[in-house]
């Protein structure tokens, strides 16, 4: 690459669609460097993905003693503070670990925020440092409503650092937030409300397999209450006040705003480069170029089309490391992508949806498996799922709703990305008796 350039490559943030692509491509002798005002791993791994399923892992141990009923002896209950406790000691070291695996690759971080000042060179902590390539990761940050008392609300980032569990927890918001953090608090103990902006919950997942969750939340004791209109925020003594509906009020000890996520271009200084983000991100090309051809974006702030993934983001991330070594000069092709709710149970999807295949004549093969042995072993109440065949009959999509749903759609997941034949499919056995056996074998 230029010797015109203090760095080949230059990575704003430092979360997925930044360092998994980053410490490779510096290991070939690349130059590159890794811009990060807060914490090296980004949101996915200290405030997002990472840190919420180690909190789930007690909910899912309750959820199985309370299956398994009478085989067991005791009541289990969640203690919030050691489950927490157990969180950070997971989660604590990881962004050291990720530095350390930058700074051994070759890579330089540096530490501040960073702005743009021309297509070639950011201000880091006012220092300017320049890159013949530029790659904008900064992911997005949650969206804050714009009613009265807005501040008295609290992101993902806060309930995830919660150290007591509130009494009363209202939830604003209908998507993976709003329903895994409904799960997690509800098991702990606490009194849900979620307030939903219209009458969907979840709308990207299956809707029948989605009420099944929706039911059973609220047979657990969580509250929804659709087309909400929440209008307005407020203390009342210690607790705050939710105005909602037609002039409704809802007492309560604690407000998650779960109403979606935007880009995080604040003080980015995206003008100084002709470059603007919409609802979805920057505009890229199929190269991840935005309209300046060495600026690229990638990860959640890149508007691509694909669903807002940690796996899209490493994948994107990855795809730019072999074009920046000369590995590729391909356009990036992004396979299919699985994506899951961790609710309880859970409920995950790959490839052709059930609308899609309506849609093309496709077949959709429905199975109960509450009544296929492997799930009867842990007697799962709710366990169904779905298989979308082509006209060759080959498995282009499947979504399952159960506590092993995405387990159940990794080991699906080789036939649809290879589109795999009926005599190819014929050749994964897997061990049994696990689940992977159990995927590809039940009625």
């Amino acid at each position: 690459m230029s010797e015109n350039f203090e760095y080949d490559v230059l990575y704003i943030g430092a979360g997925h669609a930044a360092h998994d692509g980053a410490a490779p491509l510096a290991a070939t002798g690349v130059k590159v460097a890794v811009v990060e005002e807060d914490l090296i791993g980004g949101t996915c791994t200290n405030r997002g993905c990472n840190a919420k399923i180690a909190l789930d892992q007690a909910v899912m141990a309750t959820r199985n003693a309370e299956h398994l009923g009478n085989m067991l002896q005791g009541n289990l209950t969640i203690d919030w503070p050691h489950t927490m406790a157990h969180k950070q000691a997971v989660i604590d070291p990881q962004p050291a670990d990720l530095r350390r695996k930058l700074t051994q690759a070759g890579a330089t971080v540096l530490t501040g925020h960073a702005q743009f000042q021309d297509a070639h060179t950011v201000l880091v902590a006012g220092t300017p440092h320049t890159a013949q390539n530029i790659v904008i990761a900064t992911g997005m940050v949650p969206h804050r409503l714009a009613i009265p008392g807005t501040e008295l609300a609290h992101d993902s980032s806060d309930f995830l650092n919660l150290p007591q569990l509130p009494k009363h927890l209202t939830i604003i918001g209908s998507g993976y937030i709003s329903l895994e953090f409904a799960t997690i608090a509800n098991a702990a103990g606490a009194d849900v409300t979620i307030m939903l902006h219209g009458q969907t919950v979840l709308r990207h997942f299956y809707q029948p397999y989605v009420q099944l969750v929706v039911a059973d939340l609220k047979r657990r004791g969580v509250t929804f209450i659709p087309t909400a209109n929440v209008q307005a925020f407020a203390r009342q003594g210690d607790q705050y006040q939710v105005t909602y509906g037609h002039d409704q009020h809802l007492t309560t000890d604690w407000i998650l705003d779960a109403t979606g996520r935007v880009p995080n271009v604040a003080d980015l200084s995206l003008d100084q480069v002709g470059l603007t983000a919409g609802p979805a991100g920057i505009p890229v090309n199929q190269y991840l170029q935005t309209a300046v051809p060495n600026i690229y974006a990638a990860g959640d702030i890149a508007a691509t089309g694909q669903p807002k993934l940690t796996p899209v983001a490493t994948y994107e991330s990855k795809y730019l490391m072999r074009r920046f070594s000369g590995q590729t000069t391909a356009a990036l092709k992004v396979p299919a992508m699985p994506s899951v709710v961790f609710t309880s149970p859970r409920i995950a999807q790959v490839g052709e949806t059930v609308a899609q295949a309506q849609e093309q004549g496709d077949t959709v093969r429905e199975n109960d498996l509450a009544h296929y042995w492997y799930y009867q072993l842990d007697r799962e109440p709710i366990a169904q799922s779905l298989q979308i065949h082509d006209d060759q009959g080959r498995l282009v999509g499947a979504t399952e709703v159960s506590d092993h749903a995405p387990d159940a759609i990794n080991a699906l997941l080789p036939a649809i990305t290879y589109q795999l034949d009926s005599d190819q499919v014929s050749q994964l056995v897997g061990i049994f008796p696990t689940l992977g056996y159990a995927a590809w074998h039940r009625a």
